[in-house]
């Protein structure tokens, strides 16, 4: 397997009163008709967790509650991975054309994160209608808006 090169189309910012993905100028153009879609995957890098150390660990000790007591890297969305890839579904509360700003709802990435791309949400790529899922967190959310008002520190142990 080879090399790839990666580039950081922007960054998250996080401040008090807002969270955005701000675009390098240059890819500005990219985000045109963004609007329609009120949903997107946001791609990003889990920079702080790019080392040698972060890249080889593979296993998971007791990263949720009520789990297994180890996981593979695979089965978690934890930062510590081959790749320090991170995606994050947002709704998109608005798009500002003129400087390349996109308003998110949410998203779990740090101030300053690397964005490394942007894909719109859609149902018939991204929805799975009946998700199986582990009976350790059958209890979760079902969907990204009942997430917003569920306790995750009920269930992380990080």
């Amino acid at each position: 397997m080879g090399q790839f090169e990666l580039r950081a189309i922007g960054k998250v910012q996080v401040d008090d009163n807002d969270m955005k993905v701000v675009l390098d100028k240059k890819y500005i153009p990219a985000i045109t008709k963004l609007e329609d879609f009120k949903y997107i995957n946001v791609l990003w890098w889990f920079d702080k967790y790019d080392n040698t150390e972060s890249r080889a660990k593979l296993i998971e000790k007791n990263p949720y509650k009520n789990a297994p007591e180890v996981l593979g890297t695979f089965a978690t969305r934890a930062p510590e991975r081959p790749n320090p890839i991170g995606i994050t579904c947002s709704y998109v509360t608005y798009v500002d054309y003129q400087n390349g700003i996109i308003g998110l709802a949410y998203i779990d990435a740090d101030n300053g994160t690397p964005v490394l791309d942007i894909k719109p949400y859609t149902p018939s790529l991204d929805r799975v209608e009946v998700p199986l899922m582990p009976d350790w967190c059958s209890n979760w959310p079902k969907n990204l808006e009942e997430s917003e008002d569920f306790d995750w520190s009920s269930v992380f142990t990080f």
